[in-house]
């Protein structure tokens, strides 16, 4: 015999999950316990919401489902900004909860139920202790399948009863998501005829294309099409390494990567819902080009003349294998834009651009700091950033070896604050790269405490903090229209000495030459935290925002 809460944790490193995150009390101290038995590697975070952006962000960098786990009431509710990022950005995440027992709730107690449907997270509440290993697995099952985060609510009074240990391990592997295998007939047919009268393909890849690993399969399409190639900010370096890549479609492009995405004709979007931030407002492609959306989920976006309900790969598959059958003659763009000497000149990014360097009084210019960090940063990284104004620098300067190198923490859900929780679950689960954390200071304060938990951590990160003292998204955006300024400016605050009283090493940026801390730590192997408080002039604008406010 066992108890549930034992069962449950059991079957939970049997369905293969190896990293949980949370912080414990009444309602998931036990279970935590039996997780930690059963093998699953635990990060103690300092606050629940933290912990919830941990499991995220160890999804997001490794593609296998993370364990959250926490308390019931406060507990659960102290996740909710974090749940909901998780949710709108379809990650796999088991979040295992303590709940109002069986037999009825207690005065403390909250519908929790109703809270994790509200944020748009399926709930799975065990009522029968016999059926604990297999609600556990259809709670895996379902976090994979439909790569969302599942609720898996452990009521107070099952926590203890006995349980039958199963026989055998039970048949734990997750079911595979169903998909549809390809567009149909008459979909691919019209793809098709508008690849016959194309000029200008241009192929564009989002997290759903990645997810559906077709990135092979993309640039084997792209090739046989002569297409260029661009990523979502979400699917990051998913074509780094290829010649007649873009880089990022939308704000963050530079000018001479937007100058080819304008002139393409017909648009292949695969696995990306098409936003107002991909398409920048609508200025980044022309607006007579053709756009076809191919995606799994999600509403047809407006700018697409044509939506396909299909899975990224499977799609592109059929359209390489009908190419030759339709007499799809392949387009000369590529060639012509690397005579032209425009690929060239996309390929050099924002770092082969002049600025003005605004550096000055004891603050840095954002673009010099971020420019001058990118040869210091080892190769294989993962990228993790928070949400605010500075976020454009780093999505500018710093490319990542592939999607699963970039965790944008917040974007789903357009939050701050989860940047440095969001560093931990990375480097807890990808401990082969170095983890590069960006966070603007009014995140950096929001989650500090779990700047305590990556030290702790032990892993290699590096937390560049970009301190304007102020919310420089609000400001810029609104103090023109009437905002008061005083409300979203701050005196300095001292990261570094906060970070030094947590273990880590840190030192203020104010000019280039405080950088050399970074070679330094990396020559002595990149071990533990390193943190940059780079105080940054506060006057410089992002392109991307500058753009979208037509200044």
């Amino acid at each position: 015999m066992t108890t549930f809460a034992t069962a449950v944790a059991q079957t939970l490193a049997g369905c293969g999950i190896d990293h949980a995150f949370g912080l414990v009390g009444g309602g998931n101290i036990l279970a935590t316990a039996a997780l930690t038995r059963a093998g699953v590697h635990y990060t103690a975070a300092r606050h629940e919401g933290g912990a919830m952006a941990m499991a995220d962000a160890c999804f997001r960098a490794t593609g296998r489902v993370a364990v959250c786990t926490t308390t019931h009431g406060p507990g659960l509710a102290n996740t909710a900004t974090a749940l909901a990022e998780a949710a709108k950005n379809r990650s796999a995440v088991v979040l295992l909860c303590g709940d109002a027992p069986v037999a009825g709730p207690r005065a403390h107690d909250i519908d929790q139920s109703a809270l994790a449907a509200s944020l748009g997270v399926p709930v799975v509440r065990p009522t029968d202790p016999d059926t604990a290993v297999e609600d556990t697995v259809r709670a895996v099952r379902t976090a994979t399948a439909a790569q969302c985060p599942v609720a898996l609510f452990l009521p107070g009074d099952l926590t203890n009863r006995k349980v039958s240990a199963p026989s055998a391990p039970p048949s734990v592997a997750p079911a595979a998501a169903p998909r549809p295998a390809r567009a149909r007939a008459e979909e691919t047919d019209e793809i098709l005829t508008l690849l016959s009268g194309a000029r200008r393909p241009l192929l564009l890849a989002g997290l759903g294309a990645w997810r559906s690993g077709a990135a092979k399969i993309l640039t084997d399409l792209g090739d046989r099409l002569g297409a260029l190639l661009a990523t979502t900010v979400m699917a990051n370096g998913m074509f780094a390494a290829h010649p007649a890549a873009l880089g990022l479609c939308g704000g963050f492009a530079s000018p001479p990567a937007a100058a080819l995405m304008g002139e393409a004709d017909v648009v292949l979007a695969f696995g990306t819902s098409l936003d107002d931030f991909t398409l920048h407002g609508g200025r980044i492609l022309d607006p007579a080009a053709r756009v076809v959306q191919i995606t799994l989920e999600g509403a047809r976006a407006p700018r697409a003349d044509l939506a396909v309900r299909g899975d990224a790969a499977a799609v592109a598959t059929r359209l390489l294998d009908a190419a030759d059958a339709h007499g799809i003659a392949r387009s000369p763009w590529r060639e012509r834009a690397a005579a032209s000497g425009a690929l060239r000149r996309a390929a050099g990014g924002w770092a082969a651009l002049p600025h003005t360097d605004a550096s000055g009084d004891g603050r840095i210019d954002p673009r010099t700091l971020t420019r001058e960090l990118a040869p210091l940063l080892p190769a294989e990284r993962t990228v993790v950033l928070d949400g605010g104004h500075f976020i454009g620098w780093p999505a500018m300067y710093w490319p990542v070896p592939d999607p699963a190198g970039l965790v944008f923490t917040g974007a789903a859900f357009q939050s701050i604050g989860l940047g440095l929780a969001g560093a931990v679950g990375a480097a807890v689960g990808r401990p082969d790269r170095t983890t590069v954390a960006a966070v603007g200071d009014g995140g950096a304060l929001m989650g500090l405490p779990e700047l305590e938990t990556l030290v702790r951590s032990g892993r290699s990160a590096l937390v560049v903090i970009y301190d304007d003292a102020s919310y420089g998204f609000e400001e810029h955006m609104y103090v023109p229209q009437g905002a008061d300024a005083a409300t979203l400016r701050f005196g300095d605050t001292d990261f570094a000495a906060v970070a030094r009283a947590l273990g880590a090493r840190a030192v203020t940026v104010r000019g280039t030459g405080d950088l050399s801390a970074v070679p330094e730590w990396t020559a002595r192997g990149a071990k533990g935290t390193l943190l940059l408080d780079c105080k940054v002039s506060r006057d410089v604008l992002a392109p991307f925002l500058s753009d979208l406010l037509g200044r």
